[in-house]
């Protein structure tokens, strides 16, 4: 039989979104000069999410939320 579907609010997926992230960010730093630039607009991407999350603006923490999930090693 399937698994049910988990559902689990933006308000905790968020913040695991963004750890995974932040995972993948320390991998571009170790990268050196090769992977200055891929940092840099993974750090905006955080900076982004943090600022949504602390003024509570929901729509842009969905924005935030779809724009972390596209990152990948």
């Amino acid at each position: 039989m399937p698994e049910p579907h988990v559902f689990v609010s933006l308000a905790e997926a968020l913040p695991q979104e963004q750890a995974r992230v932040r995972e993948v960010l320390a991998i571009y730093k170790s990268l050196g000069a090769a992977g200055v630039i891929g940092a840099a607009m993974i750090e905006d991407d955080l900076r982004a999410a943090d600022r949504a999350i602390a003024t509570q603006d929901i729509v842009a923490m969905l924005r935030c939320y779809q724009t972390l999930k596209q990152i990948h090693e």
